[in-house]
């Protein structure tokens, strides 16, 4: 079982059209990893179960079948086509809804530096919103301009 997100392209219930506003009956749409053409899966259901065919084909109503497109925690590449195979649009970097990672660190009153993977979103420190102006991010070290207090939770949200 996968750990995936709601996609926002053709997340839950949405329909596509040609660009002459057309239902895209028997459409294509490829999923790959960001910037590249090498597929990516994509799971039918939040149980991360079971992969949608590659490409998804879509419905007489444009719509994706069973209605729901989840992703794992990765970015993708989306390629909208006719059932003719034309180029309708492309979408890349998506990532799925609410597909933030978390780590956590105990403040031990001293250090300032810390770890982190990926792109800082947000920071708190026992539950408190870090502003941005409280800590800087230089490659894969997140620096507080003050070492937070003794035995306190951070938390580091990225993606």
């Amino acid at each position: 079982m996968a750990v995936v997100f709601l996609s926002p392209v053709g997340g839950a219930a949405a329909q596509f059209f040609t660009n002459s506003g057309v239902i895209l009956s028997g459409g294509k749409l490829y999923a790959y990893a960001a910037g590249t053409t090498t597929p990516q899966p994509t799971y039918t259901s939040s149980s991360g179960n079971t992969a949608h065919q590659h490409p998804i084909e879509l419905d007489s109503a444009g719509r994706v079948p069973g209605g729901e497109i989840w992703l794992t925690a990765v970015s993708y590449k989306f390629a909208l086509y006719t059932s003719t195979d034309v180029l309708i649009a492309t979408y890349d970097n998506i990532r799925g809804f609410g597909s933030t990672s978390v780590i956590n660190y105990t403040g031990n009153g001293s250090t300032v530096a810390y770890a982190v993977s990926g792109s800082v979103v947000d920071v708190y420190i026992n539950g408190v919103y870090q502003n941005k102006n409280t800590y800087s991010v230089s490659g894969a070290t997140l620096t507080f301009t003050q070492a937070p207090p003794f035995t306190s939770l951070i938390e580091i949200l990225y993606t």
